[in-house]
């Protein structure tokens, strides 16, 4: 099948949580939050995560979530279908579903729980590519799938036409800093791990995918597009003023931290589906002590708001 062309991503995506209310989809805070993030700056949408509770999804819900979010985007920036599961077919048919509704990538997450090994990730990922004209990235998340991607892994990868990018969450730079120069230009590079984001970014990488965007996408943007513009000192205050709240929300995008957190900065339902479950009162008053100086500045009416 022939690829989608690729789309122009780098900067703050935010990997999106997905608001429930009365154990149903929150339709209307979808909307809305997908719209602040877009006022907030950031460069794109990741939907249906881990982050976004997709395994928790229906079918219809997972569709209806990338429809709702593409439709509320309008054009203004891409929307990225999460589409990975442990089985290469099921990938396939939600790889498909999203490309049907307009989605501008699929974040396909190496294979967790089976542990395929290397050649079976990169088989999988062969299949995935060659079944849907949707550019693919890479999801390395080896604390969550227990498959780590070796170097020559990645240069196999690199021989599939519709592998667009690599997520890495593993937050080793030095690695990813040791990648020979070809690897590093064939891919698109996020980190997926927010407390060394930045350094990645100056490293050479092309951005985020972000978990703590959801919170302060106005800062997050602000940090990405200071590191990329060379203002390397004014992304370091930036960082400075964020890894509080970074540390708060833990590295991995929890869900049940960014909804407590949401519910103090924009009022969002913190309902999860099991099994996650509520965070704990003392993290929630540690995400709101993180959250004060941002919610003071809003209120003050601050140019560098949330």
């Amino acid at each position: 099948m022939e690829t989608a062309r690729m789309p122009r991503l780098a900067g703050a995506i935010t990997a999106l949580v997905t608001p429930f209310y009365n154990g149903d989809l929150d339709r209307s805070a979808l909307r809305a939050l997908v719209e602040w993030q877009i006022l907030g700056g950031v460069d794109g949408l990741v939907v249906g995560s881990t982050t976004g509770e997709g395994p928790t999804l229906s079918p219809q819900e997972r569709a209806e979530v990338i429809n709702l979010s593409n439709r509320s985007a309008a054009g203004r920036v891409p929307v990225i279908a999460a589409t990975g599961t442990n089985s290469t077919e099921s990938t396939i048919a939600l790889t498909r579903e999203a490309e049907a509704l307009g989605a501008a990538a699929a974040l396909v997450t190496v294979p967790y729980y089976p542990k395929p090994g290397q050649k079976g990730i990169v088989h999988h990922f062969e299949q995935v590519a060659a079944a849907s004209g949707l550019p693919v990235i890479v999801d390395h998340a080896p604390a969550q799938t227990a498959s780590d991607l070796s170097t020559e892994t990645l240069g196999r990868l690199a021989s599939i036409p519709g592998i667009f990018g690599i997520r890495d969450a593993s937050g080793d730079i030095a690695r990813f800093v040791g990648l020979s120069a070809i690897l590093r230009q064939r891919f698109r590079f996020f980190s997926g791990h927010d407390p060394s984001a930045l350094a990645f970014t100056i490293a050479g990488g092309d951005g985020m995918i972000s978990s703590g965007a959801n919170v302060v996408p106005r800062l997050f943007t602000s940090m990405q597009q200071a590191a990329r513009a060379g203002n390397l000192s004014a992304a370091h205050s930036l960082q400075d003023r964020l890894l509080p709240l970074i540390s708060a929300l833990g590295p991995e995008g929890d869900p049940a931290r960014i909804k407590c957190a949401l519910r103090l900065v924009r009022g969002l339902k913190a309902e999860l589906r099991l099994p996650l479950v509520a965070a704990e009162p003392d993290l929630c008053l540690a995400i709101g002590a993180a959250l004060a100086p941002f919610l003071d500045e809003s209120s003050a009416g601050s140019t560098l708001s949330l």
